[in-house]
This record gives structure tokens, C-alpha cells and sequence, in this order.
């Protein structure tokens, strides 16, 4: 389905394209990228998470002011002077990435080390471990890896199918993929606009109607399945199926904001509305 030819129309200014196309070709099929539907989705989210497949690695080269806004947290309000880690990248991410995602502290060099790479940008000792073991590769040699193109191919499809974003291909949701990918819907147009115009090149239909998450059922505290995050995703919380009592709290609050009984029970007339 996918060809040389539509890589090129669609994402022109891509690196190295002829070895991004042959690991796809290899690739797709291991991780069940295998219809219009789902080639569509994973290539409009990376294409826009890696700038149309320029960019395998992190940018981390910020003004002062940029830090005090973006990361204000371990700058402006951490009592750290930004002027002295401006344009230093792994000052930065030594700094904003230290004791999380299974890094240790500023001097540890983790932050740098396990910085943002790939088309979907794998970050953190922990993610770089987990992706490490699954290629059977050590973590010197998945550093190595990632900064090729088959390495931040192989690494945002394993992202993808950890994630399983298949199925948000095969019901066409592209806001639901991108909150997952993205956590919130970041370029979202530009995202969906990707979508539809790699679908119909590889013959896709670009409506279908079953797609739409079902308004015929009731959802209510400790339900579970897709339909829950369908629900949840399309409440802007974090997707991850099971109704408990933050759900139920969104619930009502979209219910007490639309006029419906707020009960906190997801049924036809809320999900109606809220799917509308």
C-alpha cells in the first residue's frame, strides 16, 4: 500500500528517505501497521511529532526566557539562574529531566543521556530500558540505534503498539491517537489533515460511520473497555478504561455545564451530547 512515491508527496523534506522507507517496509508488518487505516494514523502522528521526519533527537537549545516559561519550575521558580544554562543542552536536560522516568539526580548525566529520541520522542531511563530489552539491545547500543532512522522508526512503532493505537486507526479516531500520543491535542488540525490526505492516497475511505464511539449504552462506575475510554478521552482525562470515581466527577461536571441530570452515569443523552 504504502510506496516510496507517497512518502515523498506527503512528507518531502524527510531525512534519508530512501532508508526511512525500507524500514518501514520491513517494520509494519512486526508491529501490525498493516492497513490504510492504521499506516495513516501512525504516519500523521510521527510526521508531526518529528517536524515530517526531519528530527530523531530532542531540541533542548532554549534562550533564558524560554526556560523561565517552558520550565519554569526548575528555573524561574526553582532558584535557578537561566542565564547560566541558556543554549547548554545538557545542562538543560541534566536539569529538567533529573530524578524522574528512572533517571537519577542533576549529576548522574541521565538527563542527557536518555534525552528525547525517535519519531515519537522515547525519554527517561526506564522507557530507553524497556525498548532496549525488546530489540535485544543493550542500552549503549539502543542510543546508537535510536539516532538512525530505523532506530526512531522501530522505537515510535514500539511506542505504538505498547499503546495499542492500532485500534484508535481502525474506529478513525484521530483526536483519540493524538491524546494518547501527545497527551492533550497539540496541532491537532495539521494531525488530522495528515491523516486524511495519506488515507486517500493509500485508497482508504475517509468516513466511516461505525467508527463513532456508540451513544446507545450506559456507562457507570466500575465499568471497563473501550467504550469507557472513548468516554474518557472525549472528557480530556487519560485514557485508560476503567470508570472509577474521577471519571464519574468529569461526568457530572460535563452533565451540571450542559443542563443534564448530573448523576454521574454516562447514558444515551449524555453521551449523545457529549460526542455531538
Amino acid at each position: 500500500m504504502l510506496t516510496q512515491a507517497i512518502l515523498k508527496k506527503v512528507f518531502p523534506k524527510a531525512k534519508k528517505p530512501k532508508l526511512l522507507f525500507a524500514a518501514m517496509d520491513e517494520l509494519f508488518p512486526k508491529y501490525s501497521v498493516d492497513t490504510p487505516e492504521r499506516i495513516a494514523g501512525f504516519l500523521a502522528q510521527c510526521g508531526h511529532e518529528s517536524g515530517g521526519f526531519r528530527f530523531v533527537e530532542e531540541n533542548l537549545n532554549y534562550s533564558a526566557k524560554a526556560l523561565d516559561s517552558v520550565f519554569g519550575k526548575y528555573f524561574k521558580n526553582g532558584g535557578r539562574d537561566a542565564k547560566k544554562y541558556a543554549r547548554k543542552q545538557e545542562k538543560i536536560a541534566n536539569v529538567v529531566y533529573a530524578n524522574r522516568m528512572g533517571n537519577g539526580d542533576e549529576d548522574s548525566g541521565d538527563g542527557w543521556q536518555f534525552k528525547g529520541r525517535g519519531y515519537i520522542q522515547l525519554t527517561g531511563r526506564n522507557n530507553y530500558t524497556s525498548f532496549a530489552e525488546s530489540v535485544d539491545m543493550d542500552l549503549d547500543e539502543c542510543i546508537d540505534y535510536l539516532k538512525t532512522p530505523k532506530g526512531a522508526l522501530e522505537s515510535a512503532l514500539w511506542f505504538w503498539d505498547t499503546n495499542k493505537l492500532n485500534k484508535y486507526c481502525d474506529r478513525h479516531d484521530v483526536k483519540g491517537m493524538t491524546k494518547r500520543v501527545s497527551g492533550g491535542y497539540n496541532g491537532l488540525e495539521d494531525r488530522e489533515e495528515k491523516w486524511e490526505k495519506i488515507l486517500d492516497l493509500l485508497g482508504g475511505a475517509s468516513v466511516e460511520p461505525s467508527s463513532a464511539p456508540s451513544t446507545d449504552i450506559v456507562l457507570t462506575i466500575g465499568d471497563r473497555g473501550d467504550e469507557v475510554e472513548s468516554l474518557q478521552l472525549a472528557l480530556g482525562l487519560t485514557g485508560d478504561g476503567i470508570f472509577g470515581p474521577g471519571t464519574k466527577r468529569a461526568v457530572k461536571v460535563f452533565q451540571q455545564n450542559n443542563g443534564l441530570t448530573a448523576d454521574g452515569v454516562a447514558g444515551p443523552s449524555t453521551l449523545g451530547k457529549l460526542y455531538a
